[in-house]
């Protein structure tokens, strides 16, 4: 160990970030904003908050039934409180780290606090907790009045639920359809409305004597239902309800394919955006055109692996890269171990093909990945030249720079470079090298340090033997 590393001071956490947002703030929006898009921390936290809406509203409506209200009513009301305290929390830490999404950054900080709360989600947020605001305000007053807006509660789940968010976009996006439809819907119950009346007001005067009466009935025809309560008698009264029937499954089925194409639509183009901005943010794909990055992420295939599985194992031929869609994967190097996340990617230069591994990567959780094999990538250079020779440039220059390893590169771990140094300033991992990671440095005439136990260290399955890593690959860059 170098003296002057041990005598230098150790560094202490930074309390500000670089543009002087305060680190709790950022932290607190991490754990607020975040769930969705990925980070670990904020999905359990997202995870609490659905726990605590879910109880609320069950309780809402377990305190209408008296028997129940009777038993457990004080401990209802403990409960409500408690949650109320929680979402009063919520909200004003959202509303406090509002300035910092990325649309409201051009903002003042009181300009974009404005905007956040005019916004529908913090709409509802404010609604959940307005019972209890009252409630604490108004003592005299009862929980159980303000049922209603207890209930709203129920939207907030929204925020949560990318499936829910979708099917929102799916409806606003589709919304002239659907209008075009209900218009439709309504003519129709007109006219049948109109043509029983015509046929039967003589018959049941007191039932189809006005044409606003007879529209319960063709509402309750179209739509299948038919209480009963209104039928026709008459031959030709039979006749018109029978049409009416057989048109209900069409026309309502208008509406329900509408929302339902434009719902997968809208799943698949979410998706698409998520996997294209992962090849994106590959730097050996940086030059391409959007509509090539499009092709190559159609080339990606799903991979499901579990906990501790081996992903890619040290020294084997490299073939293939990987990006993290969902979980968690360690990256075993020589001297220290890197953990990637979801959005991240590793073995970027495996597509070049003709390298080895240079690392074992294993999975640290379920994980979910998408694979882009190089044969694949390399049909779709040969079909599509422009798309192989920008990607031959970027190797080239980097081959100039003297940065082309094996299949794991800087960039690759670039992201987990803030994880380790936060596990060195909290001193984490006792014994264990937090260093940075030195992916290309290899001992000449031989491999890479610590060859013989990164696969004991990695997966306790037995295996063969492996490949070394050429003794040729350049030091790092």
């Amino acid at each position: 160990m170098d003296p002057a590393n041990e005598c230098a001071p150790k560094k202490r956490r930074r309390s500000f970030s670089p543009d002087g947002t305060p680190a709790i703030k950022r932290h607190t929006y991490r754990l607020l904003e975040l769930g969705a898009a990925g980070d670990t921390q904020g999905r359990w936290v997202n995870r609490v908050l659905a726990l605590f809406i879910i109880g609320t509203v069950v309780m809402a409506v377990l305190e209408t039934v008296p028997e129940v209200d009777d038993e457990w009513g004080g401990v209802f009301d403990l409960l409500e409180i408690v949650a109320g305290v929680l979402f009063l929390a919520e909200y004003i830490a959202r509303v406090w780290v509002a300035d910092l999404h990325p649309p409201f950054r051009r903002f003042t900080p009181l300009g974009a606090r404005l905007r956040y709360c005019g916004q529908i989600s913090a709409i509802i947020d404010l609604m959940a907790i307005l019972p209890f605001l009252l409630a604490l305000f108004l003592p005299t007053i009862e929980l159980k009045i303000l049922i209603v807006l207890r209930l709203t509660r129920f939207f907030k789940l929204a925020r949560y639920s990318p499936a829910l968010r979708s099917l929102a976009s799916a409806v606003a996006s589709e919304r002239h359809a659907l209008i075009a439809s209900l218009v439709i819907i309504f003519g129709v119950i007109l006219v049948a409305a109109t043509g029983l009346y015509l046929v039967e007001r003589h018959v049941q005067p007191e039932k189809l004597g006005t044409i606003p009466g007879a529209m319960w009935w063709a509402l309750a025809t179209l739509t299948t239902v038919g209480y009963g309560d209104v039928v026709p008698v008459t031959p030709p009264g039979k006749v018109l309800g029978g049409l009416v029937m057989l048109m209900g499954y069409g026309l309502f089925a208008l509406p329900i394919g509408i929302v339902a194409t434009a719902f997968a639509r809208e799943i698949h183009s979410r998706d698409f955006v998520v996997t294209w901005g992962m090849v994106a943010g590959v730097p050996l794909f940086e030059d391409l055109k959007a509509a090539e990055i499009a092709e190559i992420a159609k080339l990606l295939r799903a991979l499901s692996v579990d906990t501790g599985q081996v992903i890619t194992r040290k020294g084997a031929e490299a073939d293939s890269m990987y990006f993290i869609a969902r979980g968690a994967v360690e990256v075993a190097l020589d001297q220290s171990r890197v953990r990637l996340e979801e959005g991240d990617f590793f073995g970027e230069m495996a597509i070049l093909g003709g390298r080895r591994r240079v690392a074992s990567v294993f999975a640290l959780e379920a994980t979910q990945l998408m694979v882009l094999e190089a044969h694949d990538l390399h049909r779709l250079m040969r079909n599509q030249p422009d798309v192989a020779r920008k990607i031959l440039d970027e190797v080239q220059e980097r081959a100039r720079m003297g940065s082309l390893p094996d299949d794991i590169i800087e960039e690759e771990v670039s992201r987990a470079a803030e994880v380790v140094e936060t596990l060195k300033e909290e001193g984490a991992g006792a014994g264990v090298g937090l260093t940075e990671p030195e992916l290309f440095d290899v001992e000449p005439g031989g491999g890479a340090e610590g060859d013989g136990e990164t696969d004991a260290e990695v997966d306790d399955a037995p295996s063969g033997a492996q490949p070394q890593v050429p003794s040729d690959t350049p030091d790092k860059a």
